[in-house]
């Protein structure tokens, strides 16, 4: 059994300067302002149409992330549209295979010390759940029959794509008080990574 932190991977190659003029190009289109098209004028219009609500321009530009979470988090990302998603599959993964380890990966538990009862009582249940998934496999159980007792701490690895606009709105949901733990985890400092990469668009402050 091995147990991970949760991670994330920015994939898509990310210009600043070149998507700002991108969204510049495309937003003006709305105002047939064109013409005031300058070197340094993107970051303005872009900062403008943000502070005006006009958010659909965003939508024109999108980011690819590879994120490392347990399967209850992905159920949660899952949810947001508009958004594209490719994920690791429990029924075509069959854990007990070289390439993964001959053993489940499960994702560490943010909310326990290591040494707490609760951390504890929750190690037990995942490598009962390693048991009786590896011994089901080697009775006979294809792999979509087994996962049927995996836990929402499975590790799972999920590839999402979504515009500009819906990773706004993501952030602004799963960075919020009200989130759940886990999800806080990949959220916060996913939107301090956007706000590095496209500070105009995600130093928001959220």
């Amino acid at each position: 059994m091995k147990i991970i932190e949760p991670s994330f991977e920015v994939l898509t190659e990310i210009d600043a300067d070149a998507l700002y003029k991108r969204i510049e190009a495309i937003g003006r289109t709305c105002y047939k302002s064109e013409d005031k098209i300058t070197d340094e004028s993107a970051p303005k219009f872009v900062e403008m149409i943000i502070k005006r609500g006009h958010l659909s321009v965003l939508e024109h530009e999108n980011i690819s992330v590879r994120v490392i979470c347990d399967r209850g988090v992905s159920h949660e990302i899952v949810r947001h549209r508009i958004a594209s998603y490719s994920q690791e599959s429990t029924r075509y993964c069959s854990y007990n295979k070289d390439k993964h380890g001959n053993e489940l990966t499960f994702i560490k538990p943010c909310f326990w010390d290591e040494d707490s009862d609760m951390y504890k009582m929750w190690e037990k249940m995942m490598i009962q759940a390693e048991w009786t998934y590896l011994s089901m496999v080697s009775e006979g159980a294809k792999p979509e029959e087994a996962r049927s007792i995996l836990p929402n701490s499975l590790k799972t690895e999920i590839v999402v794509t979504m515009n500009l606009r819906s990773w706004l709105h993501f952030f602004e949901l799963r960075t919020a008080q009200a989130a759940h733990p886990q999800m806080q985890e990949i959220a916060i400092p996913l939107q301090q990574e956007f706000s590095k990469l496209l500070p105009v668009i995600f130093n928001t402050g959220m």
